[in-house]
């Protein structure tokens, strides 16, 4: 009976899977390694897209901001114009009101009544003088509440100053206003002038 040896044979196969296995080992370890670059530059290249994304967000909302701060800057100086506009205004409103007011103190004033101080609050007066007698003081009240200008009089305070013969007293009242035209408020403003600086030559005696 003939025998064959096959073991030369067997050991070239096993050579030639091995020679095979790690062929194809090195093929996956290549494309592994291919795919783990080309996966690397990708993200890479998102990454980096994205940057430049949040780069060019943060300059619009930083230009943003800018515009939203001159927004509020203008916004300021038109409340401060307005607010100066306002001011001017009820200057003008009331610059009348105040020469009114002086005409009709020298009107209501009686003989025998000097004023030395006036203040006033908003539509508030308040004022302070002389009285040769409480009389006086009375028709003086009466003479306000009469007015169509002033009215609402209070007496604050009256003392009679012994040796002098005069009265000193603090009086209120409020300043009012009937429906005028304007014609009429200007018609009225130089002799208003002059009531006021006679009622101030008054103050002085």
């Amino acid at each position: 009976m003939t025998r064959i040896n096959l073991l030369p044979w067997r050991e070239e196969a096993r050579q030639r899977r091995r020679k095979e296995f790690a062929a194809a080992g090195g093929l996956a370890l290549v494309f592994t390694l291919l795919l783990a670059v080309l996966v690397h530059l990708e993200i890479e290249g998102r990454i980096g897209n994205q940057q430049a994304r949040n780069q060019l967000l943060e300059g619009e909302i930083a230009q943003l901001n800018r515009q939203i701060k001159e927004i509020e800057d203008l916004e300021k100086i038109k409340a401060d114009l307005l607010s100066r506009m306002e001011i001017i205004q009820q200057l003008q409103e009331s610059r009348p009101e105040i020469v009114r007011l002086f005409d009709e103190l020298v009107v209501a004033i009686p003989e025998g009544v000097y004023l030395t101080k006036l203040e006033q609050n908003g539509r508030a007066v308040v004022v302070e003088g002389r009285a040769q007698s409480n009389a006086r003081v009375s028709a003086f009240m009466r003479s306000i509440e009469a007015s169509q200008w002033i009215g609402s009089p209070r007496l604050l305070l009256i003392e009679d100053k012994t040796g002098t013969g005069l009265s000193q007293f603090r009086l209120a009242f409020d300043q009012v206003s009937p429906e005028t035209s304007p014609a009429s408020t200007q018609t009225d403003a130089p002799e208003d002038r002059r009531s006021g600086m006679r009622l101030m030559a008054d103050s002085r005696r």
